[in-house]
């Protein structure tokens, strides 16, 4: 049987994440469910199709900050540090904030630094659920149905506040759920998300890659370059955001991509067998 919350719930950025979280709170929660975005349409959009009970498009609105239980800020790394700022003193006594970011080392430590004082929690958040397309319109509260999460306490967070987090997550369809230091988060995610999109990117750009290749593209060319549509300003602020952890993720890439290429160029069929075996093991290991 779901479970039924009865709390008022704010997000911040009704994009593909802030409007899919919107609809799976809505689906679930007796209490309000308020949205601030930047775009009036998508405020109304979301007002008509009963995902939102209203919505704003200042940040800084009194109703949803003041009187919300749990605020989910879903907007870029920079943008979540300069809301934080801008309503520190507004927030309701006890609140519980959270974002969906993929970087969290840096960012978190200046929010709970802006927070320090303030009887309100910050708890570093992030939904490994996603599409290739972006906004609104993309939207799915289904797109979390047996998902990873991984939530990223620091000293600063309490035990009740990370279970809490841990139960309001479950609530909407996340399965797995890993708890790891944000510096953690932060390594882990250079290899297995941010890493991927460098690949994808450079096969895309690639000089042998162009439009008269679309009729000998198969499976493997559309699973490798899929995430290569990306929205620039939201990954170039990843990317340079933890710069350092990416870094080492593509040095160690390229060692491996630059041992398969010395196999082929010295004809070593043992190597290259061996290689392939390898990484049969190790994606099993991941299955």
């Amino acid at each position: 049987m779901q479970k039924i919350l009865n709390i008022n719930i704010t997000v911040i950025g009704l994009g593909l994440i802030g409007g899919s979280y919107a609809m799976a709170f809505k689906e679930i929660n007796n209490g309000h469910v308020w949205g601030v975005d930047t775009n009036e349409n998508t405020l109304k959009k979301a007002a008509h199709m009963k995902i939102i009970d209203e919505g704003y498009c200042d940040s800084s609105a009194h109703i949803p900050i003041e009187k919300s239980d749990v605020i989910i800020i879903a907007v870029y790394p920079q943008a979540a540090v300069n809301i934080i700022e801008k309503n520190a003193k507004s927030f309701k006594k006890e609140a519980i904030i959270t974002d969906v970011l993929g970087i969290k080392g840096n960012n978190i430590n200046i929010i709970q630094s802006i927070l320090n004082g303030y009887d309100v929690e910050f708890i570093g958040g992030h939904p490994m659920a996603g599409k290739e397309s972006s906004g609104f319109e993309y939207a799915s509260k289904d797109i979390f149905k047996g998902a990873n999460y991984i939530l990223t306490p620091t000293e600063k967070n309490k035990k009740t506040t990370i279970d809490y987090m841990e139960d309001l997550i479950r609530a909407i369809g996340f399965e797995n759920i890993s708890i790891v230091t944000p510096e953690k988060h932060d390594k882990l995610i250079a290899v297995t998300s941010q890493l991927p999109h460098v690949i994808a990117l450079s096969l895309i750009n690639s000089k042998g890659v162009d439009k008269n290749i679309k009729n000998f593209v198969g499976g493997s060319f559309k699973d490798e370059s899929r995430v290569a549509s990306i929205n620039p300003e939201l990954w170039c602020e990843l990317f340079l955001s933890n710069k350092d952890n990416l870094l080492k993720s593509i040095d160690e890439f390229q060692e491996s991509i630059a041992d398969i290429k010395e196999a082929i160029e010295n004809d070593d069929s043992e190597r290259l067998k061996t290689i392939m075996k390898n990484a049969a093991v190790k994606k099993g290991e991941l299955n």
